[in-house]
């Protein structure tokens, strides 16, 4: 599943929305009209208790279930009929499996060759979301078939069987009625076991009207009249592979589609709004490339005869891998040749590329239990980027991955309230609380380190090894280690155990010597911590792959060392005394780099001049904005680094360099010299902005678009006078429609952008005004027919990141509305979302105690880790502007007073 996260290194995801708003809309709108103890002592380092929890009994399992289900589109209702072949492997009196917002109408038991057993009680544990099914006598071990009939509601929460809303070309109002089953949410459309351990076949047909499309894992095999009704017709779909529960899937509504069949021979289709296929020929084309390069990759064939793409209006994740019927949100999935800009369609590959790797890792062979969640996600985010990678070259995808995945994990990981990747799950309410940035992008950037360490030729070894050995069944993350180990003779398990089992990762200090012709490198290596040096005794350690390189080839290892230990001496043979050292070639090892004073400054002119390779140029600014946030550094030492980045020419440094600014702005809201900050940035972005210019120039590719974007959207927000008087005489003549803007700069009005996309970026912005009155507006807006659901935590979040003013509105807001949102997203990861945009920007510590005070007398369980965090980052906010903000505003001051020289 992929949540909805944004283009990578755009906001660098934290918004998890989708591809970021160009900058035209953001200028026109943003000008309308000690630390540790302070957490403890507020209550925020402990999470709750974990509710009591068990898993299914083993007695009865399921072999197949033929499924039959008819949706009232009109009523929001369907009926139910189960027949389930299942096994008894001991003898039982009940049948316990999981229900939820079910009723069931009868149920029976038919032992194979034996009379009829009716259920005489349905017991209901709704807050375990179990159903008990009594039976008068013994059912004794042996195969049988269980019936059952049920009705249930198509509801509007976006999980289970449920309903989204569309208009049709004409304009009328309907309802399609779709699935969302990760992670618990099969239940709500039949009774079922539902945990990805308990495998079975399935049969499935779909009752629905004969104008609709009915669409399910497989292809159709029948479609037939319905006795009843001449308008309903019967759509009986083949037997899927031994499956999860959670992988199910099924649609009805109106398509149109375009198709292709892969190299492999596999029928491949892009279902889209009515009217609208064209939009889905980017992503028809980016999935047939997909499937054969998985398919060599892994060197296991796709499963499944077709493999069904569709975009759904009402949906809460970015998008879904049910096993041959991938569901997207249309902003996820949608290309229109003419409109969308470069960000969306970076987007639409890199889901697809998510999605498609699931086919294989993750269905084919799934998690035992939630607990390796983070294998599944973890995996599919790091191997999208190969693919994409693969597909799209001119992309740069790799320097993007680690402002994207690697450095936002390291942000959230470095928290005293962040877990372990392999999280112990149990009660269903706390694997929503899972499905974050440790499992997907930790997960994906220690996978790439363990690539980087073990070579692609055994990494695909083992992979093979692993999907063959494991194929229709379920695994555990020591399975996955135990075939890489045996393809490359590493200690994988034992190297990875540190990474995935404890929470953090280190930082490596390192200092130099030379010794005649030699480099003596001094490492050490520390846990790091957020709120400071890690003070505590028994520090963790990790076993840490780490790359060395030099001045004298930059883009290769000069030595490669596992440091297994907390201290290590390393000799590098024949360095010359004027060449520089890094560590960490490509920003791939888990770890953050603190030079020592002479190091640090003989890297710095390979930022000025290039020398340094792009990723790395990164990964050095990105550690020093993190030491100085932590209070390790000073940030007028960062900012002076910063400065260095005048001619810097690649997209993805700009854009992580604009998020850490962005981060620091927000922080300097809080004081009275913010407008000096926005100085620094107009000083920052004004060369790299006029150079590039408003419009593309011939022979500019991909990243060029990204860059303009990025960099005027800066500018305008800075207040930067020449780019926001050129962006309202540019937005003047598009309106009046002498000259239409290009996608990657445009904003037509909300009301008349028919593209999913278009609308979801002027949303995305609208919080931009400085406005009370337009703020109030904005927010009202947000829960708004107008808003489509999953929408409306952008809109607010928009308005919460957009100002000072905006922040403390939108937190009010929430406060004020929060029975209505948390009625429409509890129990989702939307609800974390919601609360982490809101509130995260504070920098006063009243805050967090106010923030954990209105959470405990208004509780959220699946966000509860979310406001831990929230609340820590808050009072880190505080302790930062204490910290540091005489010394800054002092510096800034001091620019002014003598302008740098470039």
């Amino acid at each position: 599943m992929w949540l909805a996260a944004a283009a990578p290194s755009l906001a660098r995801r934290l918004l998890f929305l989708g591809p970021p708003p160009p900058p035209l809309l953001l200028l026109l709108l943003s000008r309308s009209s000690r630390r540790r103890r302070r957490l403890h002592s507020l209550g925020l380092a402990a999470m709750p208790e974990k509710r009591p929890f068990e898993r299914l009994p083993a007695d009865v399992s399921p072999i197949n279930y033929s499924l039959c289900l008819k949706p009232d589109l009109l009523d929001f209702t369907f009926e139910g009929k189960l027949e389930a072949a299942a096994q008894v492997r001991q003898a039982t009196n009940q049948i316990v499996m999981n229900c939820a917002d079910i009723d069931i109408i009868t149920a029976s038991y038919v032992p194979e060759g034996d009379e009829e057993i009716h259920a005489t009680g349905f017991n209901y544990q709704n807050e375990d979301e179990k159903v008990t099914l009594s039976f008068p006598s013994t059912l004794q071990p042996g195969t049988g078939t269980l019936k059952i009939d049920f009705v249930g509601e198509l509801n509007d929460k976006m999980k289970g069987f449920y309903r989204s809303k569309y208009t049709t070309p004409s304009g009328e109002v309907r309802y399609a009625a779709v699935t969302q089953f990760e992670a618990t949410d099969a239940r709500r459309a039949f009774p079922c076991w539902d945990e990805p351990a308990i495998k079975a076949t399935f049969d499935i047909s779909l009752v629905v009207p004969k104008d609709r499309v009915a669409l399910s894992n497989m292809n159709v095999i029948d479609r037939k009249p319905y006795p009843d009704d001449e308008n309903v017709v019967e759509v009986k779909f083949a037997r899927t592979p031994v499956m999860s529960t959670y992988l199910v899937a099924f649609v009805v509504g109106e398509y149109d589609f375009v198709e292709t069949r892969s190299k492999d021979g596999v029928c491949v289709r892009v279902y889209t709004p009515v009217g609208k296929a064209e939009q889905g020929k980017f992503a028809l084309e980016v999935a047939a490339k997909t499937l054969p390069f998985y398919k060599d990759y892994f060197n296991v064939p796709y499963p499944l005869p077709k493999i069904d793409l569709i975009a759904i209006a009402d949906f809460a994740a970015g998008a879904m891998e049910n096993w041959g019927l991938v569901t997207y949100r249309e902003t996820a999935l949608l290309i229109d040749p003419k409109n969308s800009c470069s960000s969306s369609r970076q987007w639409v590959a890199l889901v697809v590329g998510h999605e498609l790797a699931h086919q294989w890792f993750g269905n084919l062979v799934t998690m035992e239990w939630w607990t390796h969640l983070w294998l599944n996600e973890g995996f599919a985010s790091w191997i999208e980027y190969l693919c994409v990678d693969h597909c799209f070259p001119e992309y740069d995808i790799w320097t993007q991955f680690v402002s994207a995945d690697y450095t936002r994990a390291q942000e959230l990981d470095a928290l005293d309230n962040s877990h372990p990747i392999e999280v112990s799950v149990g009660h269903p309410s706390e694997v929503d609380e899972i499905f974050d940035a440790i499992s997907y992008s930790k997960g994906a950037s220690v996978i790439r380190m363990l690539h980087d360490y073990i070579g692609d030729k055994d990494f695909k070894k083992g992979m093979n090894m692993y999907l063959t050995k494991f194929q229709q069944k379920n695994a555990a993350t020591e399975d996955l280690w135990e075939c890489l180990e045996n393809a490359s003779g590493k200690p994988i398990a034992a190297v990875m155990n540190t990474w995935t089992k404890q929470m953090g990762f280190p930082l490596i200090y390192v200092e130099a010597e030379q010794v005649e012709d030699d480099r003596l490198l001094r490492l050490s290596q520390r846990k790091f911590c957020a709120s400071g040096p890690y003070v505590g005794e028994d520090c963790p350690q990790w076993m840490v792959p780490i790359t060395i390189s030099t001045s004298e080839d930059p883009n290769q290892a000069k030595l490669k060392i596992l440091m297994d230990k907390p201290e290590m001496n390393v000799v590098l043979k024949d360095v010359k005394p004027d060449q520089w050292v890094k560590l960490n070639l490509g920003t791939v090892g888990f770890y953050r780099t603190q030079y020592s004073s002479a190091m640090l400054e003989s890297l710095l002119p390979g930022i000025r001049d290039l020398s340094l390779p792009p990723v790395d140029r990164l990964g050095l600014q990105n550690d020093l904005f993190s030491l100085a946030r932590a209070g390790i550094i000073s940030t007028v030492e960062v900012l002076k680094v910063m400065e260095a980045f005048v001619n810097e020419p690649n997209y993805t440094v700009w854009s992580d360099l604009s998020c850490n600014l962005g981060i620091l702005s927000t922080l300097l809201s809080h004081t009275d010299f913010y407008e000096e900050i926005q100085e620094f940035v107009k000083d920052v972005f004004s060369p790299i902005g006029e150079r590039l210019g408003w419009d593309p120039k011939p022979g500019e590719g991909h990243l060029d678009a990204l860059l303009r974007g990025l960099v005027l959207g800066k500018l305008g927000k800075a207040g930067h006078k020449a780019t926001l008087e050129e962006a309202r005489r540019r937005f003047k003549d598009h309106v009046e429609g002498k000259q239409i803007l290009s996608a990657d700069l445009r904003s037509p009005l909300h009301k008349q952008a028919d593209m999913q996309e278009e609308k979801n970026r002027i949303e995305r912005v609208l919080g931009a005004t400085l406005s009370p009155e337009l703020i109030q507006k904005v927010l009202t807006f947000a829960l708004s027919e107008e808003v489509r659901p999953q929408d409306t935590v952008s809109v607010i979040g928009g308005v919460a990141g957009g100002s000072k003013h905006g922040r403390k509105a939108a937190w009010k807001f929430i406060k004020d509305n929060w029975e209505e949102l948390y009625n429409r997203y509890q129990g989702g990861f939307l609800i974390s979302r919601l609360i982490k945009l809101s509130v995260e920007g504070f920098a006063v510590d009243k805050m967090a105690g106010e923030v954990k005070a209105f959470f405990e007398s208004h509780p959220a369980p699946s966000a509860e880790r979310t406001i831990q965090q929230c609340c820590e980052n808050i009072l880190l906010n505080a302790a930062w502007l204490k910290r540091d903000a005489e010394s800054i505003h002092q510096y800034l001051l001091q620019r002014k007073a003598s302008p740098p020289t470039a």
